[in-house]
């Protein structure tokens, strides 16, 4: 068995979501196939892993006929772009996000590096290790039209959730209040490596490492509760549904910074 095959096997995980929504897990992120199986109509929502390219290839291969319209950042944080490149260039389709996030997207801007020092587990004290460095698509990434439409995506918006990141975006389908929601929130204890392991189901704020504004992760999560979703696919861990969404968001919207936000660390203090 190959580096790869090794990597991804045991290590991925399908979730049938709806009809038209299959989430792919790539090692501990998320990445999103929109589009009825066998339609040539789909869009690709973010990208996970690095080394995850041929797997995501060939479930797309297996799910549809012919390559995505349009490939979405929820933002660029290396697990969520690791295989858009590579991505890119085999299906020679456009990558949307938003303009806040393009710098960092562009090669002009890095990300503040993660903070280990906010607790939580392994997943945190090994962050100091996560790149941070920009990626650079150049002319193949645009910015998400300013109605909030989104390419490929009839019935969908995207809503602009930063905290996390300054772009962070989530999308939204109200017809069956359906919410992709990125890193805004999270299913999973992401700073623990038992959890992840896991998949330990449970509302969480965004990775803590990561997030460099806590006010504006509040307001986001208040803006998700505000939607008032039925099911919430995250960028980590697996979906959530009904009563347990609904619940679970409320009281993290209530207790955000009893229950999210960490009692240090350097974009904390």
């Amino acid at each position: 068995m190959t580096s790869e095959n090794l990597i991804t096997a045991g290590m991925t995980g399908l979730e049938e979501v709806a009809h038209d929504i299959l989430s792919l897990r790539t090692l501990f992120v998320n990445v999103v196939f929109i589009g009825e199986q066998g339609s040539r109509n789909w869009v690709l929502v973010d990208t996970g892993m690095a080394r995850f390219t041929d797997h995501i290839v060939r479930i797309a291969a297996e799910r549809f006929q012919g390559p995505p319209s349009a490939i979405i950042l929820t933002h660029g944080h290396f697990d969520h772009v690791g295989t858009v490149i590579e991505l890119e260039q085999f299906w020679g389709v456009p990558v949307f996000a938003h303009p806040l996030e393009l710098p960092y997207l562009t090669g002009l801007k890095d990300y503040p590096p993660a903070d280990p020092s906010v607790g939580g587990g392994l997943m945190a004290r090994l962050s100091f290790a996560y790149p941070n460095e920009a990626i650079n698509l150049d002319d193949r990434i645009f910015s998400l039209p300013e109605d909030h439409t989104i390419p490929g995506m009839p019935g969908w918006q995207w809503v602009h959730t930063p905290g996390h990141t300054p772009g962070h975006v989530s999308l939204f389908r109200e017809e069956d209040r359906i919410l992709i929601a990125g890193d805004a929130i999270i299913s999973v204890k992401q700073e623990s490596l038992w959890s992840v392991l896991l998949q330990d189901q449970q509302m969480h704020g965004p990775p803590a490492y990561f997030t460099t504004d806590w006010d504006e992760a509040h307001r986001s999560v208040h803006t998700i509760r505000r939607l008032e979703p039925r099911v919430a696919v995250t960028g980590h861990g697996h979906s959530l549904t009904g009563d347990f969404l609904r619940d679970s968001l409320e009281q993290l919207d209530l207790d955000f910074e009893q229950n999210a936000v960490p009692d240090h660390g350097k974009y904390v203090d």
